[in-house]
């Protein structure tokens, strides 16, 4: 049988085995938003050249120099704010030297929003326009 000190001891460990998960929960989602709200910023003028040509070539309509241009990118890596599948889409910005497409791209989602990664999704910038 237990005493009353080792109820209470028992007591506490439940309570904070339950509480532990939802507070680490919490801290999670917390920081991921600030995330977020912390990308940097790069202004279109500090774009590299082909970066510029793509955007323009994203406000245009096209043409794209790489058939995968346009498709949809599922953000799973969770860079960027969270927003229904669909929202976002790729387009390849052209590596000078590379064999293939190259690890820079700019992601779309609504008109007027743009990001540039030149480090195949690890960082991401906002585009200002």
């Amino acid at each position: 049988m237990m005493g009353p000190r080792m109820l209470r001891l028992v007591w506490i460990v439940l309570a904070a085995m339950l509480w532990l998960p939802a507070g680490a929960q919490a801290h999670a989602h917390h920081t991921a938003q600030s995330a977020h709200a912390d990308l940097a910023i790069i202004s279109v003028a500090e774009l590299p050249p082909q970066a510029r040509d793509t955007l323009r070539a994203i406000k245009d309509g096209g043409p794209f120099a790489y058939p995968r241009d346009g498709v949809v990118f599922g953000n799973y890596e969770r860079a960027l704010p969270k927003r229904p599948r669909g929202y976002y889409h790729e387009y390849t910005v052209k590596t000078p030297g590379a064999r293939n497409r190259g690890a820079r791209r700019i992601i779309s989602g609504e008109p007027g929003e743009y990001y540039y990664t030149a480090d195949h999704y690890k960082i991401f910038k906002r585009i200002q326009e």
